[in-house]
Protein backbone atom coordinates (compact mmCIF):
# COMPACT_ATOMS: atom_id res chain seq x y z
CA UNK A 1 0.00 0.00 0.00
CA UNK A 2 1.66 3.35 -0.97
CA UNK A 3 1.69 5.87 1.15
CA UNK A 4 -1.55 8.72 0.50
CA UNK A 5 0.78 12.01 -0.55
CA UNK A 6 -1.03 14.75 -1.26
CA UNK A 7 0.12 18.11 -3.35
CA UNK A 8 -0.93 21.31 -3.50
CA UNK A 9 0.43 24.54 -4.70
CA UNK A 10 1.41 26.17 -0.88
CA UNK A 11 -0.25 29.67 -0.02
CA UNK A 12 1.38 32.18 2.04
CA UNK A 13 -0.86 30.96 5.44
CA UNK A 14 1.76 27.88 5.18
CA UNK A 15 4.97 30.10 5.60
CA UNK A 16 5.07 29.06 9.14
CA UNK A 17 4.33 25.21 8.67
CA UNK A 18 7.11 25.31 6.13
CA UNK A 19 9.75 27.08 7.68
CA UNK A 20 9.10 24.54 10.45
CA UNK A 21 9.46 21.78 7.80
CA UNK A 22 12.74 23.24 6.30
CA UNK A 23 14.23 23.82 9.67
CA UNK A 24 13.47 20.25 10.80
CA UNK A 25 14.83 18.80 7.54
CA UNK A 26 17.87 20.58 7.89
CA UNK A 27 18.34 19.93 11.56
CA UNK A 28 20.16 16.48 10.71
CA UNK A 29 21.98 17.29 7.54
CA UNK A 30 26.33 17.67 7.84
CA UNK A 31 25.47 21.12 7.29
CA UNK A 32 23.43 22.29 9.94
CA UNK A 33 25.23 25.32 10.88
CA UNK A 34 22.60 27.10 8.68
CA UNK A 35 20.89 29.42 9.94
CA UNK A 36 17.59 28.78 11.22
CA UNK A 37 14.72 29.34 8.39
CA UNK A 38 12.22 32.11 9.87
CA UNK A 39 8.37 32.27 8.53
CA UNK A 40 8.78 36.02 7.25
CA UNK A 41 11.98 34.83 5.15
CA UNK A 42 9.73 32.25 3.25
CA UNK A 43 6.72 34.88 2.93
CA UNK A 44 9.34 37.11 1.43
CA UNK A 45 10.32 34.16 -0.88
CA UNK A 46 7.04 33.74 -2.01
CA UNK A 47 7.76 36.47 -4.16
CA UNK A 48 10.35 35.30 -6.12
CA UNK A 49 8.72 31.97 -6.63
CA UNK A 50 5.71 29.73 -6.81
CA UNK A 51 5.83 26.44 -4.24
CA UNK A 52 4.39 22.85 -4.20
CA UNK A 53 4.39 21.70 -0.68
CA UNK A 54 3.74 17.86 -0.60
CA UNK A 55 2.07 16.41 2.82
CA UNK A 56 1.13 12.64 4.12
CA UNK A 57 -1.67 12.94 6.55
CA UNK A 58 -1.67 16.91 6.88
CA UNK A 59 2.70 17.24 7.54
CA UNK A 60 4.60 18.59 5.03
CA UNK A 61 6.91 15.98 3.32
CA UNK A 62 8.34 17.97 0.13
CA UNK A 63 8.63 21.17 -1.39
CA UNK A 64 9.13 22.31 -4.69
CA UNK A 65 10.05 26.13 -5.37
CA UNK A 66 9.92 27.12 -9.57
CA UNK A 67 9.66 29.96 -11.76
CA UNK A 68 8.34 30.32 -15.38
CA UNK A 69 9.40 32.75 -17.21
CA UNK A 70 10.05 33.38 -21.08
CA UNK A 71 7.92 29.36 -21.01
CA UNK A 72 11.19 28.07 -19.21
CA UNK A 73 10.99 26.61 -15.85
CA UNK A 74 13.69 26.90 -13.37
CA UNK A 75 13.16 24.37 -10.85
CA UNK A 76 14.86 26.19 -7.56
CA UNK A 77 14.19 24.82 -4.16
CA UNK A 78 13.52 21.34 -3.77
CA UNK A 79 13.38 19.45 -0.09
CA UNK A 80 11.91 15.89 0.93
CA UNK A 81 11.81 14.80 4.34
CA UNK A 82 12.17 11.60 6.10
CA UNK A 83 10.98 9.14 6.95
CA UNK A 84 8.94 10.23 3.42
CA UNK A 85 9.88 7.86 0.31
CA UNK A 86 11.82 10.30 -1.43
CA UNK A 87 11.15 8.33 -4.43
CA UNK A 88 7.33 8.59 -4.01
CA UNK A 89 7.57 12.56 -2.99
CA UNK A 90 9.72 13.26 -5.29
CA UNK A 91 7.26 11.55 -8.20
CA UNK A 92 4.44 13.27 -6.58
CA UNK A 93 6.04 16.91 -6.71
CA UNK A 94 7.81 16.99 -9.86
CA UNK A 95 4.72 15.48 -11.91
CA UNK A 96 2.40 18.25 -10.63
CA UNK A 97 5.05 20.85 -11.11
CA UNK A 98 5.34 19.21 -14.38
CA UNK A 99 1.15 19.19 -15.63
CA UNK A 100 1.22 23.19 -14.32
CA UNK A 101 4.06 23.42 -16.07
CA UNK A 102 2.57 22.17 -19.72
CA UNK A 103 -0.77 24.44 -18.74
CA UNK A 104 1.48 27.11 -19.19
CA UNK A 105 2.77 25.94 -22.32
CA UNK A 106 6.26 25.47 -20.83
CA UNK A 107 8.95 24.22 -23.14
CA UNK A 108 11.38 23.04 -20.89
CA UNK A 109 12.14 22.58 -16.84
CA UNK A 110 15.93 23.58 -15.80
CA UNK A 111 16.90 21.90 -12.66
CA UNK A 112 20.31 23.53 -10.93
CA UNK A 113 21.67 21.04 -9.18
CA UNK A 114 24.47 21.87 -6.71
CA UNK A 115 28.23 21.48 -7.72
CA UNK A 116 30.04 18.13 -8.11
CA UNK A 117 26.65 16.36 -7.27
CA UNK A 118 26.41 13.27 -6.22
CA UNK A 119 25.83 9.89 -8.80
CA UNK A 120 22.66 8.93 -6.43
CA UNK A 121 21.37 12.97 -6.79
CA UNK A 122 21.88 12.71 -10.43
CA UNK A 123 20.61 9.46 -11.02
CA UNK A 124 17.43 10.53 -9.10
CA UNK A 125 16.77 13.04 -11.57
CA UNK A 126 17.49 10.60 -14.63
CA UNK A 127 14.81 8.83 -13.22
CA UNK A 128 12.40 11.59 -14.03
CA UNK A 129 13.55 11.99 -17.71
CA UNK A 130 15.79 14.69 -17.11
CA UNK A 131 19.13 14.70 -18.53
CA UNK A 132 22.16 16.72 -18.11
CA UNK A 133 23.49 19.36 -20.85
CA UNK A 134 26.38 21.74 -21.25
CA UNK A 135 25.68 25.47 -21.31
CA UNK A 136 26.87 25.45 -24.55
CA UNK A 137 24.60 22.85 -25.93
CA UNK A 138 21.53 24.49 -24.43
CA UNK A 139 18.70 25.90 -26.75
CA UNK A 140 19.58 30.10 -26.71
CA UNK A 141 16.54 30.70 -24.36
CA UNK A 142 17.22 27.79 -21.77
CA UNK A 143 20.93 28.91 -21.84
CA UNK A 144 19.82 32.80 -20.58
CA UNK A 145 17.70 31.62 -18.17
CA UNK A 146 20.54 30.00 -16.64
CA UNK A 147 22.53 33.18 -17.17
CA UNK A 148 19.71 35.41 -15.49
CA UNK A 149 19.87 32.94 -12.45
CA UNK A 150 23.34 34.15 -11.97
CA UNK A 151 25.16 30.69 -11.18
CA UNK A 152 28.81 29.75 -12.13
CA UNK A 153 27.69 26.50 -13.74
CA UNK A 154 28.96 24.12 -16.76
CA UNK A 155 25.78 22.71 -17.41
CA UNK A 156 21.71 22.32 -15.74
CA UNK A 157 19.66 18.97 -15.79
CA UNK A 158 17.04 19.79 -18.61
CA UNK A 159 13.80 18.35 -19.04
CA UNK A 160 11.97 19.36 -22.43
CA UNK A 161 8.44 19.55 -22.43
CA UNK A 162 7.51 20.49 -25.70
CA UNK A 163 8.70 18.73 -28.82
CA UNK A 164 7.53 22.10 -31.31
CA UNK A 165 9.02 25.36 -30.01
CA UNK A 166 6.17 28.32 -29.54
CA UNK A 167 7.22 30.84 -32.25
CA UNK A 168 4.80 33.21 -31.31
CA UNK A 169 3.00 35.03 -28.24
CA UNK A 170 0.03 32.65 -26.98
Amino acid sequence: MSPDIRVRRAKLSDAAAIADFVNGAHSGAPSAGNRQVAAADVAERFGQVGFMLAQMDGQPVGLLGWQVENLVVRVTDFLVSFPADPALVGQALIETMESEAKALVAEAVLLFLPPSPSARLRAFWEGFGYEFQNLPELHRAWREAVIERGLETPGVMVKRLREDAVTRPV
